[in-house]
């Protein structure tokens, strides 16, 4: 089997181009480049809110990543 040949892809493109018309390849390479650029712009949009976010929330100081531990207790109510 093998990888196929240049004449193996123009046969095919061929029998692409003649069941869909050229008109409609172009409207659908239209379509899919417009949606790969409204998720690129979507994609960095939401970074950039992401960055505006994280810095508006918390002071420089406090991004470097300190844990803060301790433990939870329970008080007991106990009525007597």
């Amino acid at each position: 089997m093998g990888s196929f040949s240049i004449w193996h892809w123009l046969i095919v493109l061929l029998v692409v181009v003649l069941i869909f018309g050229t008109k409609k390849l172009r409207n659908i390479g239209q379509d899919l480049g417009g949606a790969v650029k409204g998720f690129k712009e979507g994609m960095k949009s939401s970074n950039e809110d992401a960055d505006a976010a994280k810095g508006a929330t918390e002071p420089a100081s406090q991004i470097a990543g300190k844990t803060i531990e301790g433990e939870v207790k329970r008080e007991s109510s106990t009525r007597t």
